[in-house]
């Protein structure tokens, strides 16, 4: 039976930065269609705004879960029995790990602008898959929610 709420749900969402590069993107469009009147112009404006938001939303849409008996980090869906260890990565770790430390075979779930991350063995003998790295704000609250869904399935 699985559980009606997900004990792990998180958006990997764009930096606030990123929405005023978005606006700035809409102004540079701006001041390229000036030469043609002020009505191009609030077109630029608002087209280019609303362009490169609808990047950085989509770019930032991105969720993990923990739902009864699996793991969901994008678009992969992986069952908690086949996951091993959790290690939580440290910034500096984290950063090693998708550089000069990284299996070009692993599971990345990858955004630059998070610096922690969790590092999932997979345990499955049939998948080549040696581990997931998984871009978290909060990697003790997903390992702790793998733990649970672990046990509740074993």
């Amino acid at each position: 039976m699985q559980p009606s709420a997900a004990p792990y749900d998180e958006r990997l969402t764009a930096p606030r930065s990123w929405w005023l590069i978005s606006f700035l993107v809409g102004v540079a469009f701006a001041l390229i269609l000036l030469p043609f009147g002020t009505l191009p112009l609030l077109g630029g404006l608002v087209g280019g705004t609303a362009v490169a938001a609808i990047l950085a939303s989509s770019y930032g849409s991105l969720r993990i879960r923990v739902v009864g008996d699996s793991l969901i980090a994008g678009e992969a869906k992986i069952p908690v029995a086949a996951l091993g260890e959790a290690e939580i990565l440290d910034p500096e770790e984290a950063r090693a790990w998708r550089t000069h430390k990284a299996d070009t075979r692993a599971f990345l779930l990858l955004r630059s602008y998070i610096p922690r991350a969790l590092k999932v063995e997979v345990t499955d003998p049939d998948d080549p898959t040696p581990y997931l790295y998984l871009s978290t704000r909060e990697p003790e609250r997903l390992a702790e929610a793998l733990k649970a869904a672990r046990t509740a399935v074993a």
